[in-house]
């Protein structure tokens, strides 16, 4: 029978796990001072022998979970050539974060870690495979060649660690992982490790593995009155805006470093130009690039020479970037795991992320199915404006002037400011100088208006409800009425800062009709347009100009045109 845990964390220390004295002083040594809550559960049913199917997303601690356990088993300085330990991963990067995790926990103990993987010399490989290692950490594809050639020998495995089980499965490996534990002792421990648990790998882990305890680890809930850890947002964006409004959302958002998510190569490749165009330090990530451009890449990226990443699903499995505070869905995922999976790499160790994602107005019922899934809400917004962006730079000014007063030493300055401000006013003097550190940071030369939409309504006749903090455009004309609709004018628009919504709020909220009585609605430089059932409109235009819209009074009357 399955031993089911769900688990938010406790007051564990590592010492109270039982752990061996070489393995607490290789983690007193890298500053862990406690377990996470899967390692606080994981680690005695693994360090017993058991077998373990455990639930839980990137940077939840999983690594030490079951590296610790493994360590834990293994006879100090060993001599045997043939390992007791497989750990399975579905990406060359990842194999060799674990295989670096492992050799700092286990240095003590003498452990050899081996990493094998495609797209590095097979040779080295078999050389350090005859010289003996304990534990080998390996891409199924890999494993499974050097298995075929005789040179990896699974006789002597005592644990198989499944890591991101769900990603090996996605990347068509499930053959070659029933082929390798098939190699190995029937008597094994088994551990699988997966960020979902979809139906197929349920049933692979009732084939593997014995009397498994399952761990679930429970959602981590913001205290009262703090910030959720991952800021989920989405955008409602036409397809041909996608390009203009995500640079646009770049700009505000000034992410330190970013991941976007596209479909395809040729996508990655495209808006990667597009965004090296408008100034961002963007390198694009797919299947079409070599392991040489792709560690370029990554070294690149890590050395912070690159701020954005662009690339494909496949292409950035495994990869665990330290700086990451954005990721973003240029497109919404067709599959809701691969969103939690995505969004995993950021808000990580106390740190807030942001992921942001880029919806078509017709993809609200896809954005709601992640939102279930992902437990969590996204919040829809306005793409931001050309005023939004102004306001963010002049922000950003403050804020680096203010450092500056903070921390800097500006007496050489001093000689300059006293010499103005013998002729000039020393408010003036400041003004200069402001103008001067915010233009020093780039003109907006994006003056474009992005067209500002919202979800299609649901098929089924519902009206597609906006997310907070979003604008809605209302369904099709007159839908509860019936009747015939009126155009009416009203004399404020984007200069405003007027959107759908405030028109929607402000008819809505003066008159007796509701959000369906209200038709189309066009927002322009200097006036607006909005459809009312004609038997309501005379009511729709006596109301708005007794009353105030977005903290303005707005001429109002039937259009003309």
């Amino acid at each position: 029978m399955t031993d089911e845990r769900a688990t938010d964390g406790g007051d564990a220390t590592f010492e109270d796990l039982g752990l061996r004295p070489e393995l607490l002083k290789a983690l007193t040594a890298l500053g862990y001072e406690e377990p996470t809550p899967i390692q606080q559960e994981a680690i005695p049913p693994l360090a017993e022998g058991r077998d373990l199917l455990g639930q839980a997303a990137t940077g939840t601690g999983k690594t030490a979970a079951f590296s610790l356990p493994v360590l834990q088993r293994l006879a100090a300085h060993r001599t045997d050539r043939a390992p007791v330990a497989l750990v399975l991963v579905p990406t060359r990067e990842l194999a060799v974060q674990v295989s670096e995790a492992l050799h700092r926990y286990g240095r003590d103990l003498g452990a050899r870690v081996l990493p094998v993987y495609g797209g590095a010399p097979i040779v080295r490989q078999l050389r350090s495979l005859e010289s003996g290692v304990d534990v080998v950490v390996a891409t199924p594809g890999r494993a499974l060649d050097l298995l075929n050639r005789g040179a990896l020998h699974l006789g002597g495995i005592a644990t198989v660690v499944l890591d991101e089980a769900d990603e090996m499965l996605d990347m068509g490996f499930a053959e070659d992982l029933e082929a390798i534990l098939d190699a190995t002792p029937e008597q094994r421990q088994t551990v699988l490790f997966s960020a979902t648990m979809p139906r197929r790998l349920d049933a692979l882990a009732r084939r593997h593995l014995a009397d498994p305890v399952r761990i679930t680890i429970a959602k981590e809930q913001a205290a009262a009155g703090e910030a959720p850890r991952v800021r989920q947002t989405a955008y409602v964006v036409p397809r041909g805006a996608k390009p203009a409004a995500l640079g646009r959302i770049l700009d505000v958002e000034a992410p330190t470093a970013a991941i976007v998510f596209c479909r395809t190569r040729e996508e990655v490749d495209s808006l990667t130009e597009t965004l090296n165009g408008r100034g961002y330090r963007a390198e694009a990530l797919h299947g079409g690039m070599s392991q040489e451009q792709r560690d370029r890449v990554m070294g690149r990226l890590r050395g912070g020479t690159a701020d954005l990443l662009v690339a494909t699903d496949v292409a950035a499995r495994g990869l665990d970037i330290e700086q990451l505070t954005h990721v973003v869905n240029y497109d919404v995922p067709s599959a809701p795991e691969s969103y939690v999976h995505r969004i995993g790499r950021v808000g990580r160790a106390g740190r807030e992320g942001v992921a942001i994602t880029l919806a078509e107005p017709r993809e609200h019922r896809m954005l709601k199915t992640i939102e279930r899934v992902a437990g969590a809400p996204i919040t829809v917004e306005k793409v931001p404006t050309v005023a939004d962006l102004r306001a963010r730079r002049l922000d950003l000014t403050r804020g680096a002037l203010r450092e500056s007063l903070l921390t800097d030493d500006l007496d050489r300055f001093r000689v300059v400011v006293e010499t103005l401000a013998d002729e000039f006013d020393l408010m003036e003097v400041a003004l200069a100088a402001v103008k001067l550190a915010h233009e020093a940071a780039g003109p907006v030369d994006d003056d474009e208006e992005i067209p500002q939409v919202s979800f299609r309504p649901e098929r089924d006749g519902g009206r597609a409800p906006a997310g907070r903090g979003g604008d809605r455009k209302p369904p099709a004309r007159g839908r509860s009425a019936g009747g015939p609709a009126t155009r009416l004018f009203v004399g404020v628009g984007r200069d405003a800062g007027i959107r759908p919504g405030d028109l929607v709020g402000a008819i809505t909220g003066e008159t007796g009709l509701t959000g369906r009585d209200v038709g189309s609605i066009e927002i322009h430089q200097r006036f607006a347009l909005v459809e009312v059932p004609e038997s309501a409109a005379d009511e729709v235009v006596q109301a708005l100009r007794a009353t105030m819209i977005k903290g303005r009074k707005a001429q109002v009357r039937r259009d003309r045109a």
